[in-house]
């Protein structure tokens, strides 16, 4: 796998997650899944004191591979909901997803009947569904609230629907609709737990670490092609790749500490929000350069470079771009104090 990608110089070596992943071969979906389970079984959940090697474990996975950064991840996020939670749930040698998208016109449905509660409904963007053994889904309980539940795949009443993956990034990475006919789930959590709690922002921010592998691996790209004495053009892309890539460095490295810390704890949301609205910056600045200095030749004739631009392209567009920056932006604002 490609070299360690590092957050911060670790005074003690590189963390046991970190490890596993820079010795990883994981080149395909199979292949991740069981590196989510071999990595499952020695996580802690973020705020447990090792973020940062959990953080410095996806990105260096990322930069590999961000296909199997997509397979890996919501693994890890949904057994640390399950800890969070204190579920009696034992993930085992299983394999999880974390399906919370909402939208639709058949929205899901938790209904409670003889103390046992079924889903039905059609829930939106449910990455691997058809190759995982179980899932922590959001659905309603009510007008408005929703509860998370866990749910076995292969049960009765469960369907992948046929077709919907037209994407040409992740494009292993299948995330289309799912429906549910009165199949029975398990609650975690109250509702509105699963929103309300600090490791929501915190696993947001574990995907943002991935994002910033993805970028980390097409600069590693332009600077394989800088060589050693680049051109005055291609000396000032790399640089202004550089400034972002340790921009963003920077911001995951003081949320993994302010995760872990007791002194100073931030508002959870507002952290995520920064933090991840500075890595996509990252991201979309590397892009611009790398296409910029290197033009159409490895887009076209590297496989790669190609998979890893159009991975990334795809991947962080779950930050709602301007939509996520009102949002930063009207959160601030309901502060008495100017926060700079």
């Amino acid at each position: 796998m490609s070299a360690h990608v590092t957050l911060l110089p670790a005074p003690n070596g590189t963390g046991p997650l970190a490890s596993i992943a820079a010795d990883s071969r994981a080149t395909n979906v199979a292949e991740a899944l069981e590196l989510a389970i071999q990595l499952g079984r020695v996580a802690s959940p973020p705020g447990s004191g090792s973020t940062r090697d959990l953080w410095e474990a996806l990105a260096t996975i990322a930069a590999h591979d961000l296909g199997v950064a997509r397979a890996v991840e919501p693994h890890l996020d949904a057994l640390a909901i399950l800890t969070q939670a204190e579920s009696s749930n034992d993930a085992g040698g299983e394999t999880w997803g974390v399906f919370a998208a909402e939208g639709g016109d058949d929205p899901l449905v938790a209904t409670r009947f003889e103390g046992h509660w079924t889903l039905t409904g059609t829930k939106p963007w449910c990455s691997l569904a058809d190759r995982l053994d179980r899932a922590l889904v959001t659905a309603r309980v009510s007008q408005d609230e929703r509860a998370l539940f866990a749910v076995e795949l292969r049960s009765a009443g469960v369907a992948i629907v046929p077709g919907q993956w037209h994407a040409r990034g992740l494009a292993e990475i299948p995330s289309g609709p799912v429906t549910f006919l009165d199949t029975l789930a398990e609650p975690v959590g109250e509702a509105g737990w699963y929103l309300s709690r600090p490791g929501f922002a915190w696993g947001g921010i574990g995907v943002a670490a991935c994002w910033y592998g993805g970028a980390v691996g097409v600069a590693r790209s332009l600077f394989e092609r800088s060589g050693t004495s680049p051109n005055p053009l291609m000396a000032a892309h790399l640089g202004a790749v550089d400034e972002q890539l340790q921009s963003a460095r920077r911001a995951l490295a003081e949320a993994a500490a302010l995760v872990d810390g007791d002194e100073y704890a931030p508002d959870p949301s507002l952290l995520a929000k920064r933090v991840r609205a500075t890595v996509v910056r990252a991201c979309e600045t590397t892009l611009l350069h790398a296409a910029h200095a290197l033009g159409p030749a490895p887009l076209a004739l590297d496989e790669a470079h190609a998979k890893r631009v159009a991975d990334l392209q795809l991947y962080i567009r779950q930050h709602h771009a301007e939509k996520d920056d009102a949002s930063l932006g009207t959160a601030l604002a309901k502060r008495e104090v100017a926060p700079w």
